[in-house]
């Protein structure tokens, strides 16, 4: 999925004075066991586009969901974000108790301009997930201008962030943050200044391949780090102990590196690494050649010579993407990796590249050891992010678009 921002129609193509923005955001909040939010980022992400409404004269009605209810569960109710939200905006955030219904249309009726309306949680309806028709037209009823700023749900047919477009032919936008998270995405995807390097790293083969084979006609280089990277060394003959492998990849893997040597990509493997006896952060530890990992020992971080060789090619690159760790940075004496990566990217960055970062384990890694300001851009979304560097359409965009 290739967009142009330009051909876009975003919240700064209209005017909301006496209107009322109906926006889809991604409201899907971490909260502890007293139901207090512990991270506003996504509140934070989508106060730009609910600022730019009540600034122009309009007001907004949020719809979101928040966690997998199955019968109404107090704990996943939104009314538990309203005052962090409210806090968050610097505008106090009505509720109301439904999302659709007389007592939705009523509060939506008694909104003035300049004040913020959250409906409660969607997925309190077994409609919103299933992307009914009649419940998206429900909806639709509730606001004049249709803003879909969600990018975290982007990729999922709901009533919400696809079918509810249609009944907004001529009024339905982008968000400032979807907008930008497609603009950033493109930046890496289609208008990337080269070298381009990405950064492939997690568990599984199999859970960035299709990521792998979109991004090959794309990308100058190709960094793959992480648990992946022993299925890799296997397949090439090495001894991985008991690293963590996906035995039924192993040709896979060799499909790939044949794929990138045709199309010209340098692929960066690990060259050693740091094992341990157990999985955990006191196991005894040693470094050695990743092919030659002893009988009862696992791979758990980057070694320094992959370290060094991974920080040198993201030093060099102008663009830069980085999905998935490249070592188990939960545990503190297997981080080392994933900072050094950490670092290569912010000193590429402060040198004028564009860096971006997505997906969940990576975006965490970021916000973790404190280099969330130091690159060009965090996405807010893992699935969507994902499935737009896989070359998918997200119907959620799409919608917008047709």
């Amino acid at each position: 999925m290739c967009l142009k921002i330009h051909a876009m129609k975003t919240i700064n193509d209209f005017n909301f004075r006496d209107k009322k923005a109906l926006i889809r955001v991604d409201f899907n909040v971490p909260l502890n066991d007293d139901l207090q939010v512990t991270d506003t980022t996504r509140i934070e992400a989508a106060k730009p586009t609910i600022i730019k409404v009540l600034e122009d004269g309009g007001s907004c009605v949020l719809m979101s969901h928040l966690g997998r209810p199955k019968n109404r569960e107090p704990e996943f109710s939104l009314k538990n974000i309203v005052e962090t939200a409210s806090d968050v905006l610097g505008v106090h955030v009505k509720f109301a108790s439904d999302c659709v219904g007389q007592e939705a249309s009523d509060a939506v009726t008694n909104l003035n301009p300049g004040e913020i309306l959250l409906l409660e949680n969607l997925r309190y309806h077994d409609s919103e997930k299933k992307g009914d028709v009649d419940f998206a037209k429900q909806l639709s009823e509730l606001g004049d201008i249709y803003v879909n700023d969600a990018f975290g749900t982007a990729h999922r047919a709901h009533a919400s962030t696809a079918v509810i477009a249609q009944f907004f032919p001529e009024n339905k936008c982008f968000g400032n943050l979807l907008a930008s998270e497609i603009e950033n995405v493109n930046k890496v995807l289609s208008d990337g200044e080269a070298p381009i390097t990405a950064i492939i790293g997690g568990a599984k083969v199999s859970s960035k391949i299709t990521v792998i084979e979109n991004i090959l006609d794309k990308v100058d280089n190709l960094i793959i780090g992480g648990g992946m990277a022993f299925t890799f060394a296997k397949a090439q003959g090495g001894q991985i102990g008991n690293s963590l492998v996906e035995e039924d990849k192993q040709d896979l893997a060799l499909d790939i590196l044949k794929s990138a040597q045709e199309k010209g990509v340098a692929v960066h493997l690990p060259v050693d690494t740091v094992i341990a006896d157990d999985f955990n952060n006191d196991a005894n530890t040693q470094t050695c050649d990743i092919m030659e990992i002893p009988d009862n020992w696992m791979g758990l971080d980057a070694g320094p010579q992959t370290r060094a060789k991974f920080a040198d090619v993201i030093k060099n690159s102008k663009t830069i993407l980085f999905n998935g760790p490249v070592g188990v940075f939960e545990m503190p004496n297997f981080a080392n990796g994933t900072i050094g990566v950490c670092e290569a990217i912010s000193e590429a960055t402060a040198a004028g590249s564009f860096s971006l970062v997505g997906g969940g384990d990576s975006v965490a890694a970021v916000k973790q050891f404190k280099f969330g300001d130091k690159v060009s851009y965090v996405s807010t979304g893992g699935g969507a992010m994902l499935e737009m560097l896989e070359g998918k359409t997200l119907p959620g965009i799409e919608a917008i678009l047709t």
